[in-house]
């Protein structure tokens, strides 16, 4: 018999990790090890020659790793982290997607090399999931307001 720990009545623990909840931490967390790992690479092996466009890409490795952690992790505080990262990685997306078509040469490295990040051209490379995946996000953190008291 497993025995799970019992939410004491002040603060109730509420799962945001179950159905959706799960796939969305799933996609999460393979785009927070997909950009961190990326931009530890381009860091170590290339940095000086496209500053820019890896330091977008090392923010939002940083942006999923915490996002993922806010979804999966109970309490009123998380879920706030959860809405802020998630807000933020939209925001993101739709700025450096934005500026990615308005002007590339951003994104080129020292060589005129691109150096897309995983939000340029809102995240083309990656199928559009970082522009599509804070919208669902957001409407499941939307649905699940009612369970988090004092939210």
């Amino acid at each position: 018999m497993s025995r799970t720990p019992s939410a004491s009545p002040a603060q109730p623990t509420v799962r945001r990790s179950l159905g959706i909840g799960r796939v969305l931490i799933i996609v999460y967390a393979i785009l927070a090890i997909g950009a961190t790992s990326r931009a530890i690479y381009q860091i170590l092996t290339v940095y000086s020659s496209a500053r820019v466009p890896i330091t977008l890409s090392a923010i939002s490795g940083v942006v999923y790793i915490v996002a993922t952690l806010a979804l999966l992790l109970p309490g009123r505080r998380w879920y706030r982290v959860a809405w802020v990262t998630i807000s933020f990685e939209l925001f993101g997306v739709l700025v450096v997607g934005t500026l990615s078509l308005l002007d590339p040469s951003i994104f080129a490295g020292s060589a005129k090399v691109s150096f897309g990040t995983v939000w340029s051209y809102y995240g083309i490379g990656y199928l559009f999931i970082p522009l599509a995946l804070p919208v669902l996000g957001m409407l499941w953190l939307r649905s699940r307001r009612a369970l988090v008291a004092g939210v």
